[in-house]
């Protein structure tokens, strides 16, 4: 029977998501609240993988289970035609997760005791693993230059110390937005080899990035002295809208690197799921027609944000050029708690403190538009400003 990879999706359909155990929705519940918090989206998952998942549950049986013949080959075609990324099967390890992925990294990277560095703001479990692995945190700051977040490379190289071991990098990156070019990774990798750090790069919004002109690079590929010191963690999770099935990878090719990773996860890390799996295939075979959509309608959905925002007196937010995610500025707002404040609005928003960086809140617009507009709207409204 022939797949189907060409039904259109309506990105405008709201979905009543409440009461189904929905970490997102149910923070919330019996509130007149709108989630735009928690960074999973409203959509309907690709019709292909409802079918494919569809045609797994009608089987019956979920025993113990391998990845799906083909899943290894649809990841190193997807890095191919992508990236222009060729990688073997024997780099790619399956994790259940891609915080596990963050965790394992730190664990398999040097000794109690050492430092981890990270530039902040960033997602929150890249200022949690490098502590649940016995590792000191080490930060350096994003800095603003004109309508972008940059790395600060003077300061980034006068946090690194003689214990320090690994870099977390953050590609494409939340919550900023940015889809770092070609000459800032090199920039990154230099500095790491130099200075001996291993570098571990989650690239899980790789598939998100908005801006045309612009494009994802894995800072595997800058050389084989950079691949040979970098674990990339990967999913389909963000892009095609499965979190909740847990499927990930991390890309290692250097056997020494891998062994060390692999020996942090054993014991420990459980296998991925049948249905993860089963999904994983799906996205990375069957999905690019929906994958063009949904880039179509983020884009407008950025623009709206960012028009909506920017017009709001108080707030600013920089150009997004990647992910479904605003990192919105609320400190000329006079705002004390701006993540109470806008609950009390009826927007909920994720707490910029916990990326490391007060005075900021970051939206996920990942969901149908006219929920959206509701949203900007009691935003604006709270400030004082009419949106629409």
């Amino acid at each position: 029977m022939k797949r189907r990879t060409d039904i259109a999706s309506d990105f405008d359909e709201i979905i009543e998501r409440r009461g189904t155990s929905s970490e997102k929705w149910d923070r919330y519940q019996g509130k007149d609240i709108i989630p735009l918090w928690v960074a999973d989206m409203d959509f309907r998952s690709p019709q292909p993988i409802l079918d494919a998942l569809q045609k797994r549950v009608d089987h019956g049986i979920f025993g113990y289970t391998r990845p799906s013949e083909g899943l290894a080959e649809a990841v190193i075609g997807h890095l191919k035609a992508e990236y222009d990324w060729s990688i073997d099967e024997d780099w790619i390890v399956w994790l259940p997760g891609l915080v596990t992925g963050l965790n394992l990294a730190c664990l398999a990277v040097g000794d109690d005791g050492d430092d981890v560095l990270s530039a902040v703001p960033v997602y929150p479990p890249f200022l949690s693993a490098p502590r649940n692995s016995l590792r000191n945190l080490v930060t350096t700051h994003l800095v603003e230059d004109g309508n972008r977040w940059v790395f600060d490379f003077a300061d980034m190289e006068r946090a690194i110390t003689g214990r320090t071991r690994l870099f977390l990098l953050c590609n494409p990156h939340n919550p900023v937005g940015r889809a770092f070019s070609r000459e800032e990774l090199c920039t990154i990798a230099d500095l790491c080899q130099r200075h001996r750090l291993f570098i571990c790069s989650d690239e899980i919004h790789a598939g998100l990035i908005l801006d045309k002109d612009k494009e994802h690079i894995p800072i595997a590929t800058l050389s084989t002295e950079t691949a040979s010191r970098t674990i990339t963690l990967l999913a389909p999770s963000k892009t095609f809208n499965i979190p909740g099935l847990g499927c990930a990878l991390a890309v290692i090719p250097d056997p020494g690197l891998r062994g060390h990773f692999c020996q942090a996860m054993a014991g420990i890390v459980p296998s991925v799921n049948a249905l993860g799996f089963t999904a994983a295939l799906a996205a990375y075979r069957d999905c690019k027609v929906w994958h063009r959509e949904l880039l179509e309608y983020l884009r407008g959905n950025r623009d709206l944000v960012h028009q909506a925002i920017n017009g709001i007196k108080g707030l600013s937010m920089h150009h997004l050029e990647a992910t479904y995610l605003a990192w919105i500025d609320t400190r000329k707002s006079g705002i004390h708690d701006p993540t109470s404040f806008f609950e009390q609005a009826g927007v909920g928003l994720s707490r910029g403190s916990d990326f490391g960086d007060p005075g900021f809140v970051r939206l996920n617009f990942g969901c149908p538009r006219p929920l959206l507009r509701k949203a900007l709207d009691r935003i604006g409204a709270a400030l004082g400003t009419k949106v629409s």
